[in-house]
């Protein structure tokens, strides 16, 4: 059990949800909004690099508890995350909004692997972002997250992503990078990549920049650039999710399950966060025991679960739409 003082006080799965709910701009809605097949595929481009969230090392969130899940809505967009598995960890992201016409189905679990003095996890699974409307669906994968210990203590993403979408025959490859070794500010997490025609392969935007600053694509006929990610405006002063009716939470809900965790990690009382962790771990090995006894099979009240030929996981929901959540994200 990892102690409460290298805990950042929420769940995995609030930081999962955070990357789709928690922005300073409205990215996905411009998504939507974009006059011709190219210009929603680069905003498109533009709001997956803002799901990136610059990583901490020495803290990590909690491990969600099999079941657990985080609702919160911001606006018209209803979010609804859920823990589908534990061993391994998969977590479920299912996100609707009605008024934008878009839907998020998303199925995310790390697979770690020690390589000298880092940790490198892969972060696989699918994600899936449907513009309703348009009838147009993009999918896309995630960088790796890498840890390192030596010989400067760190963490960041990196890793080659693609992003897709077959009604449009638009593809964008992306290749972000960490840290450098010789401390060269220029090169520090960028990302570098191109949006070509998948049938042609015919190069139609170069992109390139920084995805903790800005990144710009340039027009490879007319060779224009324009900015089209500036972080400082998609995840600067974020504002924190309020509950808005207590009586509706789930008990499931991940501020409920951790709320005696939090409190002794924001107090810095450590004695009660650990004893309070403990309990929430117990009582997860409790509720196995019960269901091996019973020959119980767990199943997620959300999503069902199936596998590729490769073995991966898949996670479709099993409702259409996600209702308005409890919890809020001022505007």
């Amino acid at each position: 059990m990892l102690p409460p003082h290298f805990n950042m006080p929420k769940s995995q799965l609030q930081c999962f949800g955070e990357t789709v709910y928690s922005v300073g701009s409205d990215m996905l809605g411009q998504c939507t909004r974009g006059e011709t097949s190219l210009d929603r595929f680069i905003s498109v481009v533009a709001w997956s690099i803002s799901t990136l969230r610059p990583p901490m090392f020495g803290v990590a969130p909690y491990n969600p508890v099999l079941g657990e899940t985080h609702h919160v809505s911001r606006g018209t967009l209803n979010v609804l995350l859920e823990q589908v598995s534990h061993h391994p960890p998969v977590s479920a992201l299912h996100a609707t909004d009605e008024e934008q016409n878009l839907e998020m189905a998303w199925c995310q679990y790390p697979v770690p692997k020690f390589i000298g003095t880092s940790v490198e996890t892969e972060v696989r699974g699918i994600r899936e972002l449907k513009l309703l409307k348009e009838g147009e669906s993009y999918v896309m994968n995630s960088p790796k997250l890498v840890i390192r210990f030596l010989p400067t203590p760190g963490a960041d993403w990196v890793g080659d992503v693609r992003i897709r979408c077959e009604e449009t025959n638009l593809e964008a490859e992306l290749c972000y990078k960490g840290g450098s070794l010789f401390g060269r500010r220029g090169s520090y997490r960028s990302v570098k990549g191109r949006i070509f025609d998948s049938l042609s392969l015919k190069t139609i935007y170069e992109i390139d920049g920084n995805w903790d600053r800005t990144v710009q694509v340039k027009d490879i006929k007319e060779g224009k650039i324009k900015e089209i990610y500036n972080a400082k405006e998609a995840i600067c002063g974020l504002k924190t999710p309020i509950i808005k009716d207590y009586k509706a939470v789930w008990q499931s809900e991940s501020a409920a399950i951790w709320s005696e965790v939090s409190e002794g990690i924001l107090s810095r009382d450590w004695e009660k966060a650990r004893v309070a962790k403990k309990a929430v771990e117990e009582k997860e090995r409790d509720l196995l025991r019960e269901r091996e006894s019973r020959g119980e099979t767990w199943l997620p009240k959300h999503f069902t679960l199936s596998h590729t030929q490769e073995g991966g996981w898949l996670c479709s929901p099993i409702h259409k739409r996600v209702p308005p959540a409890p919890v809020g994200v001022p505007l």
